[in-house]
């Protein structure tokens, strides 16, 4: 999970419910689980990230899941979770 997806999760926990112990317990679970791998974003992820945004013209990706690209590129990810049939077709996603 790449910090830009913890920041969406908190950030989602935050709007959705209104409540700002409750966003700093998702992250708190997030951030101090073991079985979550954490991907810290690097300049070169991020430049990597910023070619595919700009790329993909014709695809709804937001910043966040060219983030998400460019680290399962980076560290040879074949799958990941997600419910955003937006990576269809470009790396394989369960839900």
């Amino acid at each position: 999970m790449s910090d830009y997806i913890i920041d969406e999760a908190v950030t989602t926990a935050l709007v959705r419910t209104r409540r700002h112990d409750l966003a700093v317990d998702v992250g708190r679970y997030i951030i101090e689980s073991p079985r979550i791998a954490k991907l810290w974003t690097t300049w070169e992820v991020f430049d990597l990230a910023w070619e595919k945004f700009q790329a993909f013209k014709d695809r709804p990706m937001s910043f966040s899941d060219c983030v998400s690209l460019a680290h399962t590129e980076k560290n040879g990810v074949k799958q990941i979770m997600s419910f955003d049939s937006g990576f269809d077709g470009l790396i394989q996603r369960f839900y």
